[in-house]
């Protein structure tokens, strides 16, 4: 009962959490840090939370990395798969060789497998946080996009490497560099074909269910499945969840308005809920570390200084380089192209829920039944290295790029949504000459009735942009609601053409699949309004 308790008020403390940031206009991922410390420093909550360390991944890297790779695509990797292998695979394996090498150099008494398990704990930037930092704030589409990117496959290369490490540790084994090449290689070519298996058997089995809320609770099963099911035959359980959300998305039918709408608001709430869980057992677990350390605190606070510095440190040289080679890119969809693109993507390296789930997983003892080598310094230098990505940006990324000048650049970057709106628009217009070519006009059709709805159609796009209706227009509906029935048809055949529209252009390389999000839901919203 205690443990229930504690995660309910978890849960309530992340609520209140992000009506404060609503408030204040400060990301909540950075919040989350308050509800950590908090808890940390509150009497009377249990030292600790008894959950067995193998359950940790399985519970809280499947839901969250399904939220967010559901709002990208195929199309999108497909264009940036330069930029997934310079980041999340490159990147993450240098900033784990940097930081391990560093931390046997600092920590007494720590193997070089164990400081191997820290690399690889703070080397991945988290997608959650990013979205939640960053999102809001006016930057190109094209630095989110390479940042999105970056958080869900730079998860599988850190999470192979750590379960190397930390298996080599609790075995007393070295590490094999083949062996992990490898081991990455095949679990990922694994993960792929499970992946894809798993959404097409999905897609069957959503086809004959017709509650919109039954399929929703389907989604919410896959995650934790599809993670299951790779880990079980070594393969990476990170890839194949990635590769199920994205498949998925792409195998979505144009008619499933209303279920866009409650998976998107349902996946809103358990990214919340669960961030907010984690973030509480972080805090509970280094107070235990505090306690435990003691007189060692400051030492360990400055070991963890110097190793927040590499991990920056690496990452701002590493896009310093990525700059120099791509500035004179003929790829317009290339990043960072400018030194002041450089200097925000190394800023967005914060690190999240990823990070927190790997320090929360450490084993505490070995095979031989001894401590796991420097655990509680590994998981203070974990913290921190959280602490001081997350906060930093967090709170600062605004007035970063406002004084850059980058988010003038991201005015341009809007027409992309116009794009889209306009083909929606398009579709609309076709269907529905075509409908009306259909009707008889002396029995159903009155000529007002064709203009309303021609009227209605040909501002579909002031209506995708947010735009409410007329009063004139108000009047002329109105004045035909004896023909709603009629209307209402040909509309909804419309709406359903424009959906189709916006769905193929998410397919299509080179288009921002958040643009097509935003009108898609727009759409979704009217479609669900006219029923």
């Amino acid at each position: 009962m205690e443990n229930l308790l504690l995660i309910v008020g978890l849960m309530l403390g992340a609520v209140l959490l992000v009506g404060v940031g609503d408030r204040l206009r400060l990301p909540w991922p950075a919040l989350m840090v308050v509800l950590g410390a908090l808890v940390a420093l509150t009497p009377g909550l249990p030292d600790t939370f008894e959950l067995d360390p193998d359950l940790i991944l399985p519970l809280f890297l499947p839901p969250l990395l399904f939220a967010t790779a559901q709002r990208t695509s195929w199309s999108l990797f497909r264009a940036r798969w330069r930029s997934i292998a310079l980041l999340a695979i490159a990147l993450v394996v240098v900033t784990i060789v940097v930081v391990s090498g560093l931390t046997v150099l600092l920590v007494p008494g720590i193997t070089l497998t164990a400081a191997v398990a820290l690399g690889a704990m703070v080397a991945p930037p988290d997608p959650v946080a990013v979205e939640a930092v960053a999102g809001p704030v006016r930057i190109p589409r094209r630095l989110l996009a390479v940042l999105q990117s970056e958080g869900l496959f730079n998860d599988a290369t850190a999470l192979v490497v750590f379960q190397a490490a930390v298996l080599a540790t609790v075995q007393g084994d070295e590490l094999s560099l083949g062996g992990l090449a490898l081991s990455f290689l095949l679990g990922a070519a694994a993960a792929v074909l499970i992946g894809l298996v798993v959404a097409w058997l999905a897609r069957m089995v959503l086809s004959r269910v017709t509650d919109t809320i039954g399929r929703s609770a389907l989604t919410l099963i896959l995650p934790f499945a599809v993670y299951l099911a790779a880990e079980e035959v070594h393969a990476s359980g990170v890839v194949a969840v990635v590769v199920v959300a994205l498949q998925l998305r792409r195998l979505g039918d144009a008619d499933e308005a209303a279920e866009r709408l409650v998976q998107r608001s349902f996946w809103d709430v358990v990214e919340l809920l669960v961030t907010g869980v984690a973030f509480g057992l972080i805090g509970l677990d280094l107070r235990g570390v505090v306690e435990d350390v003691g007189a060692a605190l400051p030492r360990m606070l400055g070991h963890a200084a110097l190793v927040c510095l590499a991990v920056v440190g690496v990452r701002a040289l590493w896009m310093t380089v990525a700059w120099l080679t791509v500035r004179h890119s003929s790829d317009a969809s290339a990043a960072p192209r400018t030194g002041r693109e450089a200097v925000v993507l190394a800023w967005c390296g914060m690190r999240g829920l990823a990070t927190l789930a790997l320090a929360l997983s450490l084993p505490v003892t070995v095979a031989s039944g001894a401590p796991f080598p420097a655990r509680a310094e590994i998981t203070l230098i974990a913290v921190s290295v959280l602490l001081v990505t997350l906060l930093l940006p967090g709170f600062t990324l605004p007035t970063l790029v406002k004084s850059l000048g980058v988010a003038e650049r991201a005015d341009a970057e809007e027409r992309a949504e116009k794009i889209v709106t306009r083909r929606a628009q398009r579709a609309a217009l076709n269907r529905m000459a075509a409908r009306i070519g259909e009707v008889d006009r002396s029995d159903e059709l009155p000529e007002e009735v064709e203009a309303a709805i021609r009227q209605r159609m040909s501002r579909l796009d002031a209506v995708l942009s947010g735009e409410s209706l007329s009063e004139d227009e108000r009047q002329r509906l109105r004045a035909i609601r004896d023909r709603r029935d009629v209307l209402q048809a040909i509309e909804a055949d419309a709406l359903a053409a424009a959906r189709a529209e916006v769905l193929a252009a998410r397919r299509e390389p080179g288009v921002d699949p958040e643009a097509v999000d935003r009108v898609l839901r727009r759409l979704d919203l009217r479609t669900v309004l006219l029923d």
